[in-house]
């Protein structure tokens, strides 16, 4: 064997055999759906309950799993921390969401009439927050003329419906609900396709005929237009473990919130526990006046505890006072870490309210506020692309009840800016600018109105300022008719 055949030999590596890796999933969607409403609810009881169901492998070191010893007491508090995260960036987004401007005058006149009827800015709100929870769920119309003309916008959260997709391309949504007749606990699903909205009813996963009970005897499956379907699927982020499903915003996170409680807990435990206590002699114990009995010290406020009397030959019986000291600055760094990886990613402190840092200027406090800029654009962007459909649906629908042919609609859904500087810095960014010669009396008054302005009312003012900074308009000259005359 030649010496460069032996060199290729040597060199020749043997390809790894594949490993075999089988990982267990514990939790379904809807079971992951249950603990992010639970936690979003903040009820104490509640969750100590969820948590004593939980049985896989790292739950049991969960906090709120954990039981105490015999005759001993753990105080379990809930900071609240998860719906406030929630519900502050439902509050951002509604508030910061402008009219949907429709072109049509007649179009827009109903729409005005309808979101009023059906007050569909607190419906949008209830959307964002079970879907920003739950991960996902689903805009449909029904139609019940004895409840309302128009028809009736109803949101489903995710857990209590089922998305069939083909291709990633939507083809129906199963609205299920469970209700009880008699003795009988029955399941209706309605489902909602391109041209069609069938019902079927279940009992014990056997399919009956509808009019099996009295709720759904008088309900009836309706056929229209193929390229219409009367309900929008609505997710922020897409789930890496249920194809076709959305994500909850605490995706990651529950165990950072069980971290918090816990840290929580304890401080407050530790102040319980570290109360001043009053040591007393039994001769200076206060008694009852009635039956001369030694009265018996509050276990929650330590007021004073029971010693032997001093019996050394110069002893005295005296009260003693003991006030523990409590490592507050370890407790408190103890919480902040444990807020923050809550909050990470999400939402900034500052937000919430909550003041990390009182030196902090504007520009500091804006920067902070970059995780929540972040979400929100998120939220807002699907938002924009999901409501267009929404009110389609709902003109669809209303085409359909009119027996009219269905058409496009065009709408414009806009959002106002989120963290924008103060008036007064504005003025002052504005200001410089303008007397530096780069920015004209228009943009001045656009930059510093934008939205909050009718064009028409921009308008006079530009006008106004111009009159006043004595800036004359000369009517344009021909020069070259000047030169020829």
């Amino acid at each position: 064997m030649g010496l460069l055949q032996k060199i290729k030999t040597a060199i020749i590596e043997e390809e790894a055999s594949p490993l075999q890796i089988s990982i267990t999933d514990y939790l379904d969607y809807k079971t992951l759906a249950l603990i992010d409403r639970v936690w979003y609810g903040g009820k104490e009881y509640k969750l100590e309950q969820l948590h004593s169901y939980l049985d896989y492998p790292t739950s049991s070191g969960l906090f709120w799993k954990a039981k105490p010893s015999k005759n001993n007491r753990i105080r379990k508090l809930h900071t609240g921390v998860p719906a406030l995260m929630v519900d502050i960036l439902s509050k951002i987004i509604i508030r910061d969401m402008n009219d949907i401007t429709i072109e049509e005058e007649e179009d827009a006149e109903y729409w005005k009439m309808f979101a009023s009827e059906e007050n569909f800015k607190k419906k949008l709100s209830k959307a964002l927050k079970q879907t920003m929870v739950v991960g996902d769920g689903a805009f449909r119309v029904v139609v019940d003329s004895t409840v309302s003309p128009y028809p009736i916008l109803e949101f489903w959260r995710g857990d209590r419906i089922d998305v069939k997709c083909k291709h990633d391309k939507l083809q129906s949504i199963t609205f299920i609900s469970n209700f009880r007749e008699g003795n009988k606990e029955y399941v209706h699903k309605q489902i909602y396709g391109f041209g069609y909205i069938r019902n079927e009813l279940y009992y014990n996963n056997e399919l009956l005929d509808l009019g099996a009970t009295k709720i759904t005897q008088e309900l009836e499956d309706f056929e229209f237009d193929k390229k219409v379907i009367l309900t929008v699927p609505i997710m922020f982020y897409e789930s890496e473990d249920f194809e076709n499903r959305g994500k909850s915003i605490y995706s990651g996170k529950l165990g950072n919130f069980d971290a918090l409680d816990e840290a929580w807990s304890q401080w407050m435990d530790a102040l319980r526990s570290g109360r001043t206590k009053t040591y007393i002699p039994e001769d200076l114990i206060p008694r009852d006046p009635e039956n001369g009995r030694m009265r018996k010290p509050n276990p929650y406020d330590n007021q004073f505890f029971d010693i032997a009397n001093n019996g050394e030959e110069n002893g005295s019986n005296k009260i003693e006072v003991t006030d523990p000291e409590i490592k507050a600055d370890k407790y408190l760094q103890t919480y902040i870490t444990a807020l923050d990886l809550s909050l990470q990613g999400i939402v900034s402190p500052s937000t919430l309210g909550i003041d990390v840092k009182k030196l902090d200027n504007a520009e500091a406090q804006r920067e902070k506020e970059k995780a929540t800029l972040y979400t929100r654009n998120d939220i807002v962007d699907t938002l924009q692309e999901i409501l267009p459909k929404v009110v389609s649906m709902i003109f669809n629908c209303q085409s359909l009840m009119d027996e009219k042919p269905v058409r496009d609609i065009d709408c414009i859904v806009e959002f106002g800016e989120y963290a924008n500087p103060s008036f007064e810095s504005q003025v002052e960014t504005v200001c410089k600018a303008k007397s530096g010669g780069i920015m004209s009396v228009e943009a001045s008054v656009e930059e510093l109105y934008g939205d909050t302005k009718e064009p028409d009312w921009k308008e006079i003012e530009v006008q106004r300022l111009k009159e006043e900074q004595g800036i004359i308009l000369l009517p344009s000259v021909n020069m070259e008719e000047d030169m020829n005359d």
